[in-house]
């Protein structure tokens, strides 16, 4: 049986619709889903708690990716997961 192999053309047209598709969301890139959020520190607390109770860590590798404190004292962060147990 052979392979269908293409033009030069229609390999390049194949990989650049896919790489297209999976970065038309960044959000998306790399299979993970990734928020951020610059709320006050309380605020920051429950909705980083509301991701871990509604994303387990277990199921999800939820995660705090990155975070900072602003200068007017807000916290600024990404909290990442993976969309595998959806």
């Amino acid at each position: 049986m052979a392979i269908e192999r293409g033009k030069p053309l229609d390999i390049a047209r194949r990989v650049a619709e896919r790489r297209d598709r999976r970065h038309a969301d960044p959000a998306e890139a790399g299979g993970w889903r990734r928020e951020t959020y610059q709320l006050p520190r309380p605020e920051a607390r429950l909705k980083a708690q509301e991701w871990f109770t509604r994303y387990p860590k277990a199921a999800y590798m939820t995660e705090i990716e990155f975070w900072r404190e602003l200068a007017d004292g807000t916290i600024e962060f990404t909290i990442r997961r993976l969309p595998s147990a959806d």
